[in-house]
């Protein structure tokens, strides 16, 4: 039975794993770890562009408020941080780990000549490019490449997804998309992969099965691992029967069976909220809060919570001023936010925006988004962040 390339790639996401070199396979025997001093990362992007001033609300500024009559969070509705700055209504979890000291806001977060495209933007941002140049490797995939000199697995660094982003493609390491680790199991031993190695073994395939083999090996190699793994000590925590839910139960389980992950990658949205913002931004809002409560409830319980630091971003805000259709439209700057419980500082890291200072009326970016990746790189997964980054970035002292 011969079995073309195309037809694997299109019959299963497995085929996102990462290729190893020749000796991948005695490698995969014996995989290298990374020295991370057990610390886990857990990116969640807020696909769209997520509105920031209404998630962290500037409840004292009247130009707020001016900009937009019918779209601004009341005061009086706002969950309260500080004097003059609040949390979306729906951020109630959120709001507890604030006053836990175990959350973290920084304002402002942007980089020079901004992009407004969603594809584009959220290039630069998986990238750590500059934003005149186009980079096809991420930042999370050269993190592997620097950190794996050995051999590790795929499973160091895992998307919730069924298909890999770009953030974790590294040039000669990449990480493993998958979603439900029993069907990535099911999957991997399906009839399909059976007659391939049969193929293989007939070697009725040139050159492209190479390619096949290794990427499919190395696949089943992890997915026996994980599904193994995960039987140890799956979570019992309770969480919301919802997308976002299910995923973060998925990272607690497998967090707490001790698999080889120092990353985790999600996504939450769409967030382009030009039309009917407030319905959309509280649905998505309540969801992803629910799911960090019960997940941070979770990982308190079992004494992990302090080896964990959750990080949302999103690929740019929105415009100051409220559209005529009841939404706002793609901005420039965000704030993005860090959960855990080792942080270093908390509240708010830095000043709001400033609404008198707008750029074409959207807000001006006060910290480069690749020092925030320096600071996660260096501080919390102790890797050279220069390396990575290409570029020296000072880091922030958050963790």
């Amino acid at each position: 039975m011969l079995i073309k390339r195309r037809d694997f790639l299109q019959n299963t996401s497995l085929a996102t794993a990462a290729l190893w070199m020749p000796r991948f396979l005695k490698g995969l025997e014996t995989p290298g770890s990374i020295a991370n001093n057990g610390r886990i990362l857990i990116v969640l992007q807020l696909s769209g562009g997520n509105d920031g001033l209404n998630t962290i609300i500037p409840t004292r500024n009247d130009i707020y408020y001016r900009e937009r009559p019918k779209l601004a969070i009341a005061r009086e509705t706002a969950l309260q941080l500080t004097d003059e700055t609040g949390l979306h209504p729906a951020l109630s979890g959120l709001k507890n780990l604030f006053d836990e000291g175990q959350m973290a806001i920084l304002n402002s977060v942007g980089y020079p000549n901004p992009d407004r495209s969603h594809f584009r933007s959220m290039d630069i941002w998986q990238t750590a490019s500059p934003a005149q140049d186009y980079w096809t490797t991420g930042w999370l995939g050269r993190y592997l490449d620097a950190q794996c000199q050995g051999f590790c697995r795929p499973t160091a660094a895992l998307e919730i997804d069924d298909t890999l982003g770009l953030a974790l493609k590294g040039k000669d390491i990449k990480g493993l998309a998958q979603q439900d680790v029993k069907r990535l199991y099911e999957s991997a031993k399906s009839p399909y992969f059976e007659a391939y190695i049969k193929a293989k073994q007939a070697q009725q395939e040139a050159a492209p099965v190479d390619y096949l083999y290794k990427t499919m090996s190395e696949t089943l190699s992890s997915a026996d691992y994980l599904f193994e793994k995960s039987k140890a000590k799956g979570s019992t925590g309770t969480y919301p029967a919802t997308g976002l839910g299910k995923d973060f139960k998925t990272i607690a389980s497998l967090i707490l069976s001790d698999v080889d992950t120092s990353v985790y990658y999600l996504s939450h949205g769409s967030f382009d909220t030009h039309v009917n913002q407030q319905n959309q931004q509280q649905r998505l809002f309540q969801e992803m809060n629910d799911a960090l409560a019960a997940f941070s409830a979770d990982m308190t319980n079992n004494n992990r919570w302090k080896d964990v630091l959750v990080v949302t971003f999103s690929e740019f805000g929105r415009r100051v001023a409220q559209n005529a259709s009841g939404g706002t439209d793609h901005g420039t700057a965000n704030n993005m936010m860090f959960l855990g419980g080792a942080l270093k500082a908390k509240g708010l890291l830095n000043a709001m925006p400033d609404l008198t200072k707008l750029a074409e009326g959207d807000l001006q970016y006060q910290v480069d988004f690749r020092q925030v990746y320096a600071t996660l790189l260096q501080n919390w997964l102790k890797a050279d962040a220069t390396q990575v980054l290409g570029a020296r970035f000072t880091p922030l002292q958050f963790v």
